[in-house]
């Protein structure tokens, strides 16, 4: 109880001191603004004042919080990646060459690219798959529903669940694994699936994509629903099939769709962790950049390696970031 109370005061102090900010603050800018000159020497009454300043009200305090969580840390943590374990002595590149010249770092990369070229790739593909054959039956909503339920499962929530699916009991145990149950029905051999190596990092892949296939069935379906009608009528009309409609018709309608689920789902891939950390915790060559970092930050107490590697990875999102960020430009430019 003494905790939900205090949740609620939290709360309300938060609301009030942000009624008190932007009625004060609105306050004080009517009070002082005058008519004044610009540097031209052209007039301009307070009214224009403020509606120039006024919008800095409200995006000054997100400015100064973004400021202070997300740009200064990023900019510490890339002078710590250039000192040594205890962010005392300046080392240079020692750690960046440290990473290149080993082997569990080029494991980790070679990972990553494993889950990039995947995962985005398959959760889009069964997404607009599923969008598109979810419209033509009557019980596709209910369909879409079940499909989209594990967006709501954590990552490590979702890891649990996997665990289980690929649970290995031993040779001669009883296997409660759905995928050892059914091996063993056809008569196949029981295996630790994820101890593998190589396939260990495929089946780790099916848990993200059995989550991001949701995210992407709902957007493509989205943009499949925005094609006008007459022009899939005219297609058939000219004798064009299913699948030609698919691929000549939808598909370059939604390309701007597409390339965003695909970007977004990337930029998820670059900084998985939680999924490799809950099922291997980088064990049988399934290491993970994230994963790796985790470990030399938080276990090893390196800040130097740990801050490499976070660096490393802010590097492979940023490229990812502006060329969705200037694809978007461009479209608003178009319209």
């Amino acid at each position: 109880m003494e905790q939900i109370i205090r949740a609620l005061l939290v709360m309300g102090g938060g609301v009030g001191a942000l009624l008190i900010y932007f009625f004060g603050s609105n306050w004080i800018l009517d009070l002082s603004l005058r008519d004044g000159r610009t540097r031209d020497g052209q007039y301009i009454s307070r009214e224009k004042i403020r509606e120039r300043i006024r919008p800095w009200l409200f995006v000054g305090p997100a400015l100064l919080i973004l400021t202070m969580y997300l740009i200064y840390p990023a900019i510490q943590t890339i002078i710590l990646s250039f000192y040594d374990k205890n962010s005392q002595n300046f080392i240079g590149l020692d750690n960046y060459t440290w990473a290149f010249n080993n082997a569990d770092f080029r494991q980790a990369i070679f990972n990553n690219l494993l889950w990039l070229i995947i995962v985005p790739t398959m959760s889009t593909i069964f997404g607009l798959i599923i969008a598109t054959l979810a419209d033509s039956v009557r019980w596709g909503n209910i369909a879409k529903s079940l499909i989209f339920m594990p967006m709501a499962i954590s990552f490590v929530g979702a890891s649990v669940i996997w665990k289980f699916v690929y649970d290995y009991r031993g040779p001669d145990a009883a296997q409660i694994g759905i995928v050892n149950a059914i091996v063993s029905f056809f008569g196949g051999t029981p295996q630790a699936w994820i101890t593998i190596p190589f396939w260990n990092n495929i089946f780790l892949m099916f848990i993200l994509i059995w989550i991001q296939t949701g995210f992407a069935m709902v957007l493509l379906s989205a943009a499949l629903r925005g094609v006008p009608e007459s022009t899939i009528e005219a297609a058939k009309i000219d004798g064009a099939n299913g699948f030609a409609i698919f691929m000549r018709i939808l598909i370059p309608q939604i390309t701007s769709t597409i390339l965003v689920v695909w970007t977004t789902i990337t930029i998820v891939v670059l900084k998985v962790f939680d999924i490799v950390f809950a099922m291997t915790n980088g064990q049988w060559n399934t290491e993970v950049v994230a994963n790796m970092m985790y470990r030399w930050m938080f276990r090893s107490g390196d800040f130097g390696r740990g801050s490499m590697l976070a660096v490393v990875i802010m590097i492979a999102v940023v490229p990812i970031m502006i060329w969705n960020i200037r694809r978007f430009q461009q479209e608003e430019a178009l319209k």
